[in-house]
């Protein structure tokens, strides 16, 4: 390993730190991946990883993870407290941090035959929601999940913390437009279900178990009439208490684990 890094305007810094920004990260096919359990997952994937930067503390904790990275010939750069807090995006830095390459695939390789339950984040725009909601996917089993050109990039820091590693584990399509999605999901016979409060019937009036792929709209607005219109049926998450409504997260999650265990028990 080399020196410690402790200069925050090294080139090698500043060439990560700008992954912060989405038109370098384009730039560079290149994103962040802070935390061991990120750069754990990151590392599970050959070729994914290209520079690992740990703190001393972090190396003691996580020896594993420096020794696994090493193994697969990532160069290892340990930094300074100082250099770590300029490249981390988190209050709290946990002293890892992996630049990765992008892992997307195109939509026709994730909407393949065979799949049959997908996310589709429509004009998704909180980056926590929309890796929340891609954790969701991949704890119930889901094929895909597509994010739509007017949604949050999924590489976006904050959407990859909130993932829990999870990006690097199913296919995730990035910038595609929503009736192109919605028309190769149909295609690969996939029923198009779109989740919103306005929705005449809710989960328990709706057979879940053919396979579906389920469209989520905005944190604050829903989806609109036009994307509404792209579904087979707009279905709504029953409320049996007092509260108003759920959040994206809450309600992606019932969606998905819904049709998850529908399709579970078909099987």
């Amino acid at each position: 390993m080399s020196s410690e890094l402790t200069n925050i305007r090294s080139p090698r810094v500043k060439a990560a730190r700008r992954l912060a920004k989405r038109s370098f990260r384009e730039r560079d096919r290149s994103f962040l991946a802070e935390g061991p359990q990120a750069v754990r997952e990151a590392l599970a994937l050959d070729g994914t990883v290209t520079d690992l930067f740990t703190t001393a503390e972090a190396e003691l904790r996580h020896p594993e993870l420096v020794t696994a990275a090493r193994q697969a010939g990532v160069p290892v750069h340990r930094a300074s407290g100082e250099v770590m807090a300029e490249l981390a995006q988190t209050v709290t830095p946990q002293g890892l941090l992996a630049v990765c390459r992008f892992v997307h695939v195109p939509l026709d390789q994730a909407v393949r035959p065979g799949v049959r339950l997908a996310a589709v984040l429509a004009h998704v725009r909180d980056p926590g929601n929309a890796g929340t909601v891609l954790r969701t996917a991949d704890a119930a089993g889901a094929d895909a999940v597509i994010f739509t050109d007017a949604s949050v990039d999924p590489y976006n820091g904050k959407c990859v913390r909130a993932s829990a590693g999870s990006i690097f584990h199913l296919p995730v399509v990035p910038d595609v437009g929503v009736e192109r999605a919605v028309h190769a999901l149909r295609e690969s016979g996939l029923r198009i279900l779109a989740a919103d409060g306005s929705g005449k019937r809710t989960l328990d009036d709706v057979d879940l178990a053919a396979p579906t792929a389920w469209i989520f709209g905005n944190e604050a607005w829903g989806l609109p009439e036009p994307l509404l219109a792209l579904a087979d049926e707009v279905v709504r998450v029953p409320i049996y208490g007092r509260a108003e409504s759920l959040n994206l997260a809450t309600a992606a999650a019932v969606c998905l684990y819904a049709s998850a265990r529908a399709l579970r028990r078909g099987v």
